[in-house]
C-alpha cells in the first residue's frame, strides 16, 4: 500500500479502488454491490473525498429512466497510487551516462533545469528577504517544503524534501537541475551550501548577488 493511500479508512481504500478501476467512472449503485455496504455510507464517503478533491462526479449515463450520476478519480485521486517515476528516470539516466557521458549528462540537466523555469515568470524582489520568500514559495509548490531562512547578514532558502533524493543518491549531478531551475526563476547565482544526500540536514542554497551563469 502507497503511504497516500494510508490515510484513509478500509472502505475509502476501496472505494477509490472501484474508481481507479473504473476508467469512465461509477454510480453509486455498482460501489454499494461492489464494497457491500449503504447508499448512504458511499454518499457520505464519496462527499468527503469530493470536498478533498480527489473525486468528481462525472457526465450523468442516461439509463432509460432518470439518468445515473456516475464518479471518477480526479487527476490528484490518481496520484494516491503509487507511480515508479523514480526507477524509470534513474534507468534513464544511467542509460544516458553510459552513452554520453557524466559531463554531457550534467550539462543536459542544467539546460532543462532552465528550460522548466523559463515556462514560468521570472522572480522580481527588492530585497534579498522577497526574494528567498518568493523562490522558497515556488520550490515549496513543486514539493521541496522549501522556507526562507536567515544566516548572518545572507538569506537563504532550505529544502527539506529532495523531490529526487534516490535518484539523486545514484547520480548526484541530478542536483544541477536545481541549481540552474533556481538561477533561472531567480536571475541569481545559487550556490550550494549544503545538501540531503551529502549528509546534511537540508538542502540549503544561498542567493549569490551576482547574475547568474550565463
Amino acid at each position: 500500500m502507497s503511504p497516500a493511500l494510508a490515510q484513509f479508512g478500509d472502505t475509502q481504500q476501496r472505494l477509490l479502488r472501484q474508481l481507479l478501476l473504473a476508467g469512465d467512472g461509477i454510480g453509486v449503485e455498482a460501489l454499494c454491490e461492489q464494497l457491500r455496504v449503504s447508499h448512504n455510507a458511499v454518499r457520505q464517503h464519496l462527499t468527503t473525498l469530493t470536498v478533498r478533491g480527489l473525486v468528481e462526479r462525472g457526465r450523468p449515463v442516461a439509463t432509460g429512466g432518470r439518468p445515473q450520476v456516475r464518479y471518477a478519480l480526479t487527476v490528484e485521486g490518481r496520484e494516491l497510487f503509487p507511480r515508479n517515476y523514480g526507477a524509470i528516470a534513474a534507468a534513464l539516466i544511467s542509460q544516458l551516462h553510459a552513452r554520453m557521458g557524466e559531463a554531457e549528462v550534467g550539462a543536459m540537466l542544467q539546460e532543462l533545469g532552465a528550460t522548466v523555469a523559463a515556462t514560468q515568470t521570472l522572480i522580481q524582489a527588492d530585497t534579498g528577504e522577497a526574494l528567498a520568500r518568493a523562490l522558497a514559495q515556488r520550490l515549496d509548490a513543486l514539493g521541496y517544503e522549501a522556507v526562507p531562512a536567515r544566516h548572518g547578514d545572507d538569506w537563504q532558502v532550505e529544502a527539506f524534501n529532495c523531490v529526487f533524493h534516490g535518484l539523486a543518491r545514484q547520480h548526484p549531478q541530478v542536483c544541477k537541475f536545481d541549481i540552474a531551475y533556481m538561477e533561472a526563476a531567480t536571475g541569481r547565482r545559487i550556490h550550494h551550501m549544503e545538501c540531503i544526500i551529502r549528509d546534511g540536514h537540508v538542502c540549503r542554497f544561498k542567493l549569490g548577488p551576482e547574475p547568474a551563469r550565463s
